[in-house]
């Protein structure tokens, strides 16, 4: 069956960087998936943060623009999602997702069938 597996959370001060990991098994053909990251905060619903396409094409939300940056190793099948610069809104749990659409809406979460177990990140004033 399909397993997400994420790992690499923590608790961080403003400003420092984590790098989350999610480790794909149970895919047909991961480079075939549309992998993505989302999160949910207390109190919140869950939300895109970045998606990466088949074709290595990238979005990102606006908020975290210009400080994540979401990658995929089609080789190990793996999903990254580097953060720097974090900030105390960053807080939530992650959660990394797969879909076998092309080319879903990052605010979609419905679009995506398959999802991990999540890592928390906290990030401290």
């Amino acid at each position: 069956r399909v397993q997400l597996v994420e790992s690499g959370g923590g608790s961080v001060q403003a400003g420092g960087s984590l790098r989350l990991s999610c480790a794909a098994s149970g895919l047909p053909s991961f480079d075939n998936y549309v992998m993505g990251w989302f999160r949910q905060a207390p109190k919140k619903g869950r939300e895109g943060v970045a998606l990466v396409y088949r074709d290595d094409s990238k979005t990102l939300a606006t908020s975290v623009k210009g400080r994540f940056t979401i990658s995929r190793d089609n080789v190990q099948n793996v999903l990254y999602l580097q953060m720097n610069n974090l900030k105390p809104e960053d807080t939530a749990m992650y959660y990394c997702a797969a879909t076998p659409n092309r080319f879903p809406r990052i605010d979609s979460v419905h679009e995506f069938p398959d999802w991990g177990q999540g890592t928390q990140v906290t990030v401290s004033s």
